[in-house]
């Protein structure tokens, strides 16, 4: 069992940063795939970010790809998502998740999901 709980949103202009972090419990944090989801209101949960075990390879949407960046802290059981260069468009709840297999970017291949972090981004 993993418990999952993000930080760090907020309300911030186009053109700035914010840093999400999610800490997990559990001692097997280190064994898995984590990722990155967000869901604006009316819309689908969508894939953001993915981090390996070792934090040596990530995938990320192309929505964001140049802007965020997923990493990984094992010793502290965190993952983070440096967003930079946000737009109104990356408006959302962010949620962080364990992947438990299959491909990254579907919902239903993650398990234990955090209650959410609002991110809002004024134009």
């Amino acid at each position: 069992q993993v418990q999952l709980a993000e930080s760090g949103g907020g309300l911030v202009q186009a053109g700035g940063s914010l840093r999400l972090s999610c800490a997990a419990s559990g001692r097997t944090f280190s064994s898995y795939y984590m990722g990155w989801f967000r869901q604006a209101p009316g819309k689908e949960r969508e894939f953001v970010a993915v981090i390996s075990v070792s934090g040596s390879t990530t995938v990320y949407a192309d929505s964001v790809k140049g802007r965020f960046t997923i990493s990984r802290d094992n010793t502290k059981n965190t993952v983070y998502l440096q967003m930079d260069s946000l737009k109104p468009d990356d408006t959302a709840v962010y949620y962080c998740a364990v992947h438990r297999g299959g491909r990254f970017t579907m919902v239903h291949n993650y398990d234990y999901w955090g209650q959410g972090t609002q991110v809002t981004v004024s134009s």
